[in-house]
């Protein structure tokens, strides 16, 4: 069987929002606790949560979950500060990684059957990348092959996998994920996803 790891991007300081997202309550638990359990059941018990200034608060609320927490402490930067720092980790804490999933916290409907499907596509396609399809483009929750690890690592500090995925279209196959299109940056994205009804 591979071996999948994921890697949790919640190392975004919450300018927009005013407080720190990732310890949102959303169906019963936060949603880096949400994000944490749904890797976990995916990919078992290689998760790395990336955090920054909250990563106190995120230990505290993390602290019944296997997962990993990595200060990223130069977070400011960019997102490719995070995955590098999230991927380092991650090949530090086990021998043998075949894959990893990149997710964010903030997108609510990320789902285990998501980041599993992301595995079978690899598994039925063969690409090196499997990247979540939503508002007419490709994005995160994404799959990298360990042939992806180094570009991963290289990527520029302010550039996320999404840069990544665009350069090598030969190279990615795809997920319908359209929930992905919604994410919280902002009091009134949290008040809209609190307010509607989902199936």
């Amino acid at each position: 069987m591979r071996k999948v790891g994921a890697i949790i991007l919640a190392a975004g300081g919450s300018g927009r929002f005013g407080r720190p997202k990732q310890l949102l309550a959303f169906r019963g638990e936060s949603l880096v606790r949400r994000a944490a359990r749904c890797a976990a059941e995916a990919c078992g018990p290689r998760v790395v949560v990336v955090a920054g200034d909250t990563r106190t608060l995120i230990e505290a609320e993390l602290r019944e979950s296997a997962a990993i927490v990595a200060e990223n402490p130069d977070w400011r930067s960019g997102l490719g500060t995070s995955i590098r720092c999230g991927l380092q980790r991650l090949i530090a804490s086990t021998t043998e990684l075949d894959a990893v999933v990149l997710l964010a916290c903030d997108q609510p409907f990320v789902e285990a059957q998501i980041l599993a499907a992301l595995v079978a596509e690899q598994e039925r396609s063969g690409k090196p990348i499997v990247a979540s399809s939503y508002a007419n483009t490709l994005g995160i929750p994404a799959l990298f092959d360990r042939s992806c690890f180094k570009a991963l690592l290289a990527l520029p500090d302010d550039s996320g996998a999404k840069a990544l995925i665009e350069s090598r279209p030969d190279d990615v196959a795809s997920i319908e994920f359209e929930k992905g299109a919604i994410d919280i940056d902002t009091p009134a994205d949290f008040e809209r996803l609190t307010s509607a009804k989902f199936d």
